[in-house]
This record gives structure tokens, sequence and C-alpha cells, in this order.
């Protein structure tokens, strides 16, 4: 392999990890800013991510560069193959995460009693989230180690698994409350929809971390 091969390509996994962290940042900033009531520290939880998607773009071209200058072999090849996967899920965690504080905001600025009570319920799904944010870095941390990041993939499946649980519990008991209270119908079923944003962002974790372990140890992508 070409000198300066293996440092183009441990940069562009410390590129994707870097966008990886400041994802997890962001979500976790969003969840302690909910938890107080604090919509001003809401607002800047978004500042780290407002560049992902032209970071990603820088990416998916170092990438393509690599193709070009040192044509990877079949291993360095599914790994590069991969990030340009994971790009296009960070985009969307990026999208979802900023659409999810975005719709926050005015929710818990006019929230009653009940519908806080039902906000603070339903951040045990951000809570998945932040856990699966944790164990996809360090995936990307010991990218060498096959049983570990079987371990850690085995965690985000678990983690994901408790959103669908939670969320379940959540809807029914939101129905519950719309059928009580025909004016605040629209109200919660907004909240429904972005609290929902939270199972795509973990969705796409899952759907990284399955990526990870492809670039590591092969099979299907």
């Amino acid at each position: 392999m070409l000198p300066g091969y293996n440092e183009a390509r441990y940069e562009v996994r410390h590129a994707v990890l870097q966008v990886m962290r400041d994802l997890a940042e962001t979500n976790s900033h969003a969840l302690e800013a909910i938890e107080a009531g604090d919509i001003s520290v809401l607002k800047e939880a978004k500042m780290p991510i407002l560049d992902i998607d032209e970071r990603t773009e820088k990416i998916d071209n170092d990438i393509v560069l690599i193709f070009a200058k040192y044509t990877p072999e079949a291993k360095d090849l599914r790994e590069l193959v991969s990030y340009l996967k994971m790009t296009s899920s960070i985009n969307r965690i990026r999208a979802n995460i900023s659409n999810y504080i975005t719709n926050m905001e005015p929710i818990l600025a006019g929230a009653d009693k009940e519908m806080l009570a039902l906000i603070m319920d339903s951040l045990s799904i951000n809570r998945c989230t932040v856990h699966a944010f944790e164990q996809a870095l360090e995936m990307l941390q010991c990218f060498d180690d096959n049983d570990k990041l079987l371990d850690l993939s085995a965690r985000i499946e678990v983690e994901y698994s408790k959103t669908d649980d939670i969320y379940s519990l959540l809807e029914k008991s939101v129905m519950q409350k719309m059928g009580s209270s025909f004016e605040l119908i629209e109200e919660y079923f907004n909240l429904l929809k972005y609290i929902r944003k939270n199972l795509k962002i973990i969705d796409r974790l899952e759907s990284i971390s399955g990526r990870i372990i492809f670039a590591r140890m092969g099979g299907k992508l």
C-alpha cells in the first residue's frame, strides 16, 4: 500500500468519530435542558451540529479520493464503504435531533402540568439514545476488538428494544388523555410525533452499529 494510505484512512475514521461525538453531545445536552426545563440551553444545544452536513460531505469526498489514489484492498475497502453508508445515517440523526429540539422548545414553554409530566416520562427514550450513542462511540474507538464490538452492538439492540416498549406505554397514555381532552388532541398528537424522532435516532444508531460490524468482520451490509 502506498505511503500515507493508513494515515488517510485513520483521518476518515477520526472525522466520523468526531461527528458522532458532536451528535452525542447535542443529544445529551438536549436531554439535560428538558429535564431542567431550560429552554435557553435547549436552543444552544444545537450549535455543535449546525455544520454536520458539510462535514459528512467532506468525509464522503475524502473517501472517494482515497479510492482514486490508493485502490484499497478488500478489507480496507469494506471499512471505507461502511463509512460512506454511515454518513447518510449521521445526516438523518442530525436532522432528527435538530427537529426534535426545535419543536420541543414551544411545547416545553407552554406545557401544562399533565403535558409536562408526559414529557418527563418520554425522556426515558432519550436516555436510551444517550446510552446507544455512548456504545456506538466506543465501537469506533475499539475497532480492532471483535468481541468488544459484538458486545457493544448487542447493548445498542437492547436499548433500541427498550424504546419500543416505552413508546408503546406513552402512546397508550396519550390516547387516554386525548379521549378526555378534545381541545388538546393536536398538542398531544404533535408531542407523540416529536417523541418518535428519538426512535428514529436510535434506529439509525443501530444501523451504524451494524455497519461498524461489517467494516470489521464482513457479512451483509
